[in-house]
């Protein structure tokens, strides 16, 4: 998918991504180019503030126009609703109307992540994504978005005419909905722990390391406890037969949840995946149970399988949907 930078928005522009792991700093300088790009680890910092004061003085960021900043967006692992903003996965909580004046900021747009992500989707290239099976896709049908990492996103776009609406949607705290006798004795465990188990529980960095857990309970094995960047290394590397089969299982989980979102929107025009889980997988992805779980779903198995699946490689896409929304909202 692709679009042109019609509409120039003022630059430059501040944008930041913010996870409950790290918080992705940029300044466009002209329409569709993002420079002085840097990573900062969230608990290095004792607020967003103090974090987006370490960037803007930084010499790359100073180089890029950082002292003529006066308009930003932010793209944040939280709902946003009103002025307050407390994350959930992290510690950091602002008011929106406090940060524009202490920055000295004429504009600044605070969305959730995955609306920041479903709005980058039309303007990524081919080579910002690859396809996993299904077909061409549906012109003017819904897209569904979904990606694991801190947490579970879920958004999507419906088409509006010319323009594109992205959902505002929390779906990663739905109930998770096993989708085979493993599972379910997966979602037993878990309950044992947590009376409601979302499918961002299991389908997340944190989930990674809570189904390591549980497989090993279920085949009476002793274990140390993993991180999930453990659990990604030694699972793809065939080190540890459970924690492959934790990504086995994952993928599969994920097929689930993918095509649900696929037959609630309607999302013929393809489903996309972002997150940072899925794309480190690769290949493992690719010949995964995935796409087979994706389709099973009996009598609507063809409707799914025409449907494409497009993995998000792109580093800072969710910048790119901030810096889209900025262009939208100045043409009005």
């Amino acid at each position: 998918m692709s679009d042109s930078y019609a509409i120039s928005p003022a630059c430059p522009l501040l944008l930041a991504d913010i996870g409950g792991t790290n918080a992705r700093f940029a300044i466009e300088t002209a329409p569709g180019q993002l420079s002085a790009v840097k990573v900062l680890p969230c608990a290095a910092y004792a607020s967003l503030e103090a974090a987006m004061q370490h960037y803007l003085q930084d010499e790359a960021s100073l180089a890029a126009g950082a002292q003529e900043v006066r308009h930003a967006g932010i793209a944040i692992a939280n709902p946003v609703h009103g002025d307050q903003i407390r994350m959930t996965n992290h510690h950091w909580e602002f008011s929106v109307s406090a940060v524009r004046a202490h920055f000295g900021l004429e504009r600044l747009h605070v969305v959730n992540d995955f609306t920041a992500l479903a709005l980058s989707l039309p303007h990524l290239q081919a080579h910002q994504y690859f396809q996993v099976g299904g077909h061409q896709p549906l012109a003017d049908s819904a897209i569904g978005l979904l990606g694991a990492g801190t947490g579970l996103g879920v958004s999507g776009l419906i088409p509006c005419g010319e323009r594109w609406l992205p959902l505002h949607s929390e779906g990663g705290h739905a109930s998770f909905t096993p989708g085979n006798a493993k599972e379910a004795a997966i979602l037993d465990v878990v309950w044992s722990e947590f009376p409601h188990v979302s499918a961002e529980r299991l389908l997340s960095g944190p989930g990674l390391s809570l189904m390591y857990r549980a497989l090993a309970e279920l085949q009476k094995k002793s274990v140390t406890p993993l991180e999930p960047p453990a659990i990604l290394l030694r699972g793809l590397q065939g080190e540890c037969a459970i924690c492959t089969e934790v990504l086995s299982t994952f993928c599969e989980m994920l097929g689930t949840i993918a095509a649900n979102l696929a037959l609630t929107l309607g999302a013929r025009k393809g489903i996309y995946i972002g997150g940072g889980i899925v794309p480190r997988l690769g290949d493992f992805f690719q010949h995964s149970g995935f796409r087979a779980r994706f389709e099973d779903k009996g009598r609507f198995q063809d409707y799914l399988a025409a449907i494409p699946v497009y993995v998000i490689t792109e580093a800072y896409p969710a910048l790119i949907g901030l810096s889209a929304l900025h262009r939208q909202q100045s043409a009005h």
